[in-house]
């Protein structure tokens, strides 16, 4: 633990078990998005239940798009956290802050930048998905909301991942219950209790983003002085903006890549009509319940990597990854035993009974994806190891064999099988990623210990 004013909330992961290090970083992030992911769910549920198919036909519609913004913002701001956790890791704590304070001014531009093109063209892109015209007019105003809310989302991130990269994930994590809160208490009053609609949806998810926004700021200025900027480390720094950037940027793009796919697939399947896109929006919602563990893991991952890189320390690298892949696949029996039997008792959770075909539909889009979730583990855990080792440029790669997969699906799978080449689109995708990823894994984990040799000065 490192000595400082804010010691009690920082973590070093370059020191003790890598799978008691791991396991202590992963919980708290993955109970957080089990949280986040189970107030998404209660929100499909309500629009689903108390407004109708066709809302929550509307609210899915532009997911494919929303990943692809949030995507970019998201993967953006948690690159921006690499090279924070590797000077921390480094022990060099003033490079750390001049890092937190030039990732701030680019996160400021993004925001105005994103949100202004984004609410631009809103209504081009829900025409490019292939939105069906009975749910338009209700995805474009779910969609502008949700673009209205990309600056607290890019500030969220940003503050979080700095949190995050000096080892402590359990403050996002309180900071999620509250937000979490907020908006199922919000979508009550506003849905429920309003009649809002999708307006109220909309509204909830924007306001409590706005929330853990300032929780974050509150929590650095009372516990986490250690990452506030002074003196010459508030300075703009081109050095510094280019290695964010070649962080940041990549990673981001990664995300968006992807989307490219699955927009394709989104796009392919709303021309099905609008019995599948509800099928969908239900099955990708428990899916992501699901699968955020996969993904935290991953992101406990990079942190991990990060510090241990800038400590020099190649061999825990090594050990984390192994300790990983073994905490992944107990995952996965515990969500085969889960979904595989139950996977149409958690479609109603969205609709009826009397929507038979969106329960039939979504249950077998989850059973399907289940019995890849192992490569879907790989990926997440190779992807991010290689991103917190400073090379997101590899792991976009990695991106791109995705996006391809996914068109490919959506061109001829699904002309081919319909809905059931719907439900290949997420394993075809995961499969290609990692036969790119597990190859560039092994070779850059030799490289590296190769360059570890001679000592190199940490960048």
């Amino acid at each position: 633990m490192v000595k400082t004013q804010s010691s009690k909330s920082v973590n070093d992961m370059t020191v003790g078990s890598p799978l008691r290090a791991i396991i202590k970083f992963a919980i708290p992030l993955i109970l957080g998005y089990i949280l986040q992911q189970m107030y998404l769910i209660i929100d499909a549920a309500i629009v689903g239940r108390w407004i109708g198919v066709g809302a929550l036909a509307a609210v899915g519609a532009s997911s494919s798009i929303m990943f692809l913004i949030m995507g970019f913002c998201n993967g953006s701001c948690a690159g921006f956290a690499i090279p924070i956790a590797q000077a921390f890791g480094a022990k060099d704590y003033a490079k750390m802050r001049a890092y937190v304070s030039n990732s701030i001014r680019i996160a400021v531009v993004f925001a105005v930048v994103i949100t202004f093109l984004s609410c631009i063209f809103c209504g081009k892109i829900l025409h490019l998905v292939n939105t069906p015209k009975e749910v338009f007019d209700d995805a474009y105003i779910f969609l502008m909301l949700q673009f209205a809310a990309i600056p607290f989302t890019i500030g969220y991130n940003l503050l979080s991942g700095q949190i995050r990269a000096l080892g402590n994930s359990k403050q996002p994590f309180y900071f999620l219950i509250t937000a979490s809160v907020i908006n199922i208490i919000l979508d009550a009053i506003l849905i429920l209790g309003m009649g809002l609609g999708v307006e109220g949806a909309g509204i909830a998810t924007w306001l409590s983003q706005g929330i853990s926004v300032l929780l974050c700021i509150w929590f650095i200025k009372k516990k986490m002085q250690i990452l506030i900027p002074k003196g010459e480390e508030r300075k703009f720094d081109n050095k510094k903006i280019s290695i964010l950037l070649n962080n940041g940027v990549p990673m981001g793009l990664q995300f968006s890549i992807t989307a490219i796919g699955l927009i394709m697939l989104q796009s392919a399947n709303n021309a099905l009509g609008t019995v599948y896109v509800a099928a969908f929006t239900a099955s990708m919602r428990i899916k992501y319940l699901f699968t955020c563990v996969f993904e935290n893991i991953g992101v406990a991952m990079a942190t991990y990597c990060g510090q241990n890189l800038g400590a020099r320390k190649l061999d825990r690298i090594g050990q984390g990854v192994r300790a990983s892949i073994r905490m992944m696949l107990v995952y996965f029996v515990f969500t085969f035993l889960l979904i595989y039997p139950f996977a149409d008792e958690m479609m109603m959770l969205f609709v009826d009974k009397g929507e038979a075909e969106v329960v039939t539909y979504a249950a077998q889009f989850m059973r399907i994806a289940n019995y890849f979730y192992p490569c879907l583990g790989l990926l997440t855990i190779l992807r991010y190891s290689i991103q917190g080792l400073g090379y997101s440029n590899l792991s976009m790669l990695s991106g791109v064999m995705e996006m391809i997969a996914r068109c490919g699906v959506s061109l001829w799978l699904v002309p081919a099988l319909a809905w059931t080449g719907v439900c290949f689109g997420d394993p075809v995708a995961w499969v290609m990623a990692d036969l790119f990823l597990i190859p560039a894994f092994l070779w850059l984990y030799k490289h590296l210990k190769k360059e570890s040799e001679f000592q190199q000065p940490f960048p």
